[in-house]
């Protein structure tokens, strides 16, 4: 509560989860997918607040739809790449020899490949579609979370506590799971913060191409594209909004994740 960047970061966060339960729940001013012919381009006033788009539907109701399938493929592919990632890297840091360095080369391989050109692949490999949108994401971004959960593996397998469990019997499942994971969530905690940022931005770049939700469902993304880059000069409204959301969305996280890494670092704490 004291760290101002971080209370700001969840805040906005918050407010942003808020709208998007919402709109998954189609609690909006109007139907996302409604048309309302005669309200072409009508800009931001007291029925439309935000303004509609070519078809007449509410930039509103779109915002908070798209809202959910944006922060949907960025929390799930980020819990994706926590999960296959740091599992990845406590193993690669605990056993080490050949598993360390079989299992890092393979991070290796995946990470020297530009982000998004690598998922871009994969989803044109796969299909658009939400769940192969954040599968695309999870898998670019899981070497980010082998290598910053190895590091931490590393220093604490060779700490005293560790060895005392090894010298009365512990076998290394339970020394993995009972004292090397709980003195490593400070790290994966402020990773996933900022991982949260990256994923939006990859699923609005995705969504933008031509790559993300199915034809019909909106997301942040989408609505920069199409017909509405087309049409900027003359509805400026349409890419406006999308533009903030996507703003608040990678803002708010990058604060949060500054926010939690200087709470739970030990040695900026004294600075919040």
């Amino acid at each position: 509560m004291r760290n101002r960047s971080g209370l700001i970061g969840a805040i906005i966060a918050s407010a942003l989860v808020v709208v998007a339960i919402l709109g998954a729940l189609e609690i909006t001013p109007y139907p996302y997918w409604q048309q309302h012919r005669l309200d072409s381009l009508e800009p931001p006033g007291d029925r439309y607040p935000l303004g509609a788009d070519l078809f007449g539907r509410d930039i509103a109701s779109r915002l908070m739809r798209g809202a959910s399938n944006s922060l949907y493929v960025s929390l799930l592919s980020v819990c994706f790449a926590t999960a296959v990632g740091a599992t990845i890297g406590i193993l690669a840091g605990y056993f080490g020899g050949r598993t360390d360095i079989l299992l890092m080369r393979l991070m290796d391989i995946i990470f020297a490949f530009p982000g998004l050109l690598l998922a871009l692949l994969i989803v044109a490999l796969l299909g658009r579609g939400l769940n192969n949108t954040l599968l695309a994401i999870g898998i670019v971004y899981t070497p980010i979370f082998a290598r910053v959960a190895r590091g931490p593996v590393l220093a604490l397998k060779e700490t005293e506590f560790v060895l005392a469990a090894r010298v009365t019997g512990a076998g290394p499942w339970h020394i993995l799971l009972r004292h090397i994971l709980p003195n490593m969530t400070a790290p994966l905690i402020v990773q996933i913060s900022l991982g949260l940022s990256w994923a939006l931005l990859t699923e609005s770049g995705l969504s933008f191409l031509g790559l993300g939700p199915e034809v019909g469902e909106p997301s942040w993304g989408v609505m920069l594209s199409g017909e509405n880059r087309a049409l900027a000069e003359r509805a400026p409204w349409l890419l406006f909004y999308p533009s903030i959301a996507i703003m608040l969305g990678v803002l708010s996280f990058n604060l949060l994740g500054d926010g939690l890494r200087d709470v739970l670092d030990p040695k900026l704490r004294g600075n919040t």
